[in-house]
């Protein structure tokens, strides 16, 4: 048989040496005719200290036991490992403020690498797991790696469509690396008592296997400690952890395990918008509207007058005092504007569009230049915001077209809606969005530039129980009897 190398990554506290030595005795009731050698990385220093004080003494080798940051650096870049164990921490960032020192250097400069660890890119700076799933991807033998790498909730689902966290789901998926997730119970931990996972990653699938993802719900499978210890108040048996095994080996689906292709998780981002159909209508409301928000970056920003004029003056940057005196220059000119519209309130509004975008140009055109340099797409665009304020939708209003005789849409309806890709667009606007705004379209707009195909993996949502909520007859009686035992005590305290 093969040598069976075990890699290990484990950068929190209490870990690394028992991982490995856990590992290497159960490899060894499984395969005791095998070689295992064992290799371990890990960042703080008392934990790599016990590890390697173990391993020395079951007689591995300790240059194969280093200290270091995985984020920073690969200890062995030459060596491939057919079994990888990782318990990365939960929600460590690797950027920013609050990374490790040189962390997030580290981690942009691996990454623009041709042969990076992070070739399906980098999660937000919050939080490090995924950074470590494509490490131990990096790591896996080609012809027989497999990890089992321990995370919370977030890797599943955080993160929008172009996100680095759905594009990391999307590289797992679309290789088919990922063979299997588990489920566990919370309160498995010293240190959390959130619910964890475990998700099982494969170089090589069998061929059952191939473009699948098992899930397995093992929430169920624990029991309660006699003492708690922190966080720790649940484990799981002996008998517990074969049942949750033979779950995997068996592949079939049954209430606790579910199999689905690939293309189950990943989806497309399709936009939505309505035809623009508006009614326009100066009135109070709008105009207090209009005067309260920001208007142009250059005219009206209230916010940012006051967040300007909250610094000392010897302290303003030369562009913040250019800034500052141009908003204070235009202002009394937005003041004026503001007036006209007050000025000139309607009664009842118009369906009519050029009919009044007409009129507010005419009215605007009297105000005194605020920049010496306006163009007139400048002041074609105060127009358009000022019209734009004064409007509200209005499906009795008459379509409008562009200039090739097509439906004009309405960007302030904008939505979005996320499509499985195994299941065809149209079908799916049938039957969730047409019900329900019939003149809705979508609209596809992926480009190289903006990814609008992800992937997400809602684990509970395939193992959810629907359960009736209680009569409110019931809740009501409870209330009542609840209201009862109050009034009785207020009753003795009062007496």
């Amino acid at each position: 048989m093969r040598a069976q190398w075990t890699y290990v990554q484990l950068p929190i506290p209490c870990g690394t040496g028992g991982m490995l030595s856990c590992a290497k005795e159960e490899l060894d009731k499984a395969y005791p005719q095998a070689d295992v050698y064992l290799y371990g990385q890990e960042i703080i220093a008392d934990t790599h200290a016990i590890c390697l004080a173990d391993m020395l003494i079951k007689g591995q080798r300790a240059e194969n036991i280093r200290q270091a940051d995985t984020m920073k650096e690969d200890c062995f870049p030459e060596d491939k490992m057919r079994l990888v164990l990782m318990n990365p921490p939960f929600g460590q960032p690797w950027g920013g403020k609050d990374a490790g020192a040189g962390v997030e250097k580290a981690v942009t400069a691996e990454y623009a690498k041709l042969d990076s660890r992070f070739p399906a890119g980098l999660p937000a700076k919050s939080d490090m797991q995924l950074l470590f799933m494509q490490h131990a991807i990096s790591k896996l033998d080609e012809e027989s790696g497999r990890a089992c790498i321990i995370s919370n909730g977030s890797p599943l689902f955080s993160g929008g469509t172009s996100s680095g966290e759905s594009q990391t789901r999307r590289w797992l998926l679309e290789n088919d690396y990922v063979e299997a997730i588990v489920g566990l119970p919370g309160d498995l931990f010293y240190n959390t008592g959130i619910g964890i996972y475990i998700w099982v990653l494969s170089k090589n699938k069998s061929p059952k296997r191939l473009g699948k993802v098992q899930l397995i719900d093992a929430t169920s499978k624990w029991r309660q400690m006699r003492r708690s210890l922190g966080n720790k108040r649940k484990f799981i048996s002996d008998e517990q952890i074969d049942e949750i095994v033979a779950l995997y080996a068996n592949f079939q689906e049954g209430e606790l395990c579910r199999i689905l292709p690939n293309e189950e998780f990943l989806y497309k981002e399709y936009t939505v918008k309505q035809p623009l159909q508006r009614s326009y209508q100066i009135t109070e409301e709008r105009i207090d509207d209009l005067a309260a928000a920001k208007f142009k970056d250059d005219f009206h920003n209230p916010a940012k007058i006051e967040e300007l004029s909250l610094i000392d003056e010897e302290d303003l940057t030369s562009k913040q005092r250019s800034q500052l005196e141009g908003l204070k220059k235009a202002e009394p000119v937005f003041e004026r504007m503001v007036g006209l519209l007050r000025d000139n309130a309607m009664d009842a509004p118009t369906q009519d569009y050029k009919g009044f975008e007409k009129f507010i140009k005419e009215l605007l055109a009297g105000l005194p230049d605020y920049k010496e340099k306006e163009t007139p797409a400048q002041r074609k665009s105060v127009v358009e915001k000022v019209v734009d304020a004064m409007s509200e939708m209005d499906k009795t209003a008459p379509l409008r077209y562009k200039r090739d005789g097509s439906i004009e849409y309405d960007d302030a309806t904008k939505d979005t809606e996320l499509v499985k890709l195994s299941e065809d667009v149209d079908d799916y606007f049938e039957r969730e969005v047409w019900p329900y705004v019939p003149d809705a379209k979508w609209f596809d707009e992926e480009t190289e530039n903006k990814v609008k195909t992800g992937a997400e993996i809602p684990f509970t949502r395939y193992f959810y129980k629907y359960e009736a909520p209680e009569s409110s007859e019931k809740l009501l009686a409870e209330f009542n009897e609840l209201e009862a035992q109050l009034q009785a005590q207020l009753k003795e305290l009062m007496a």
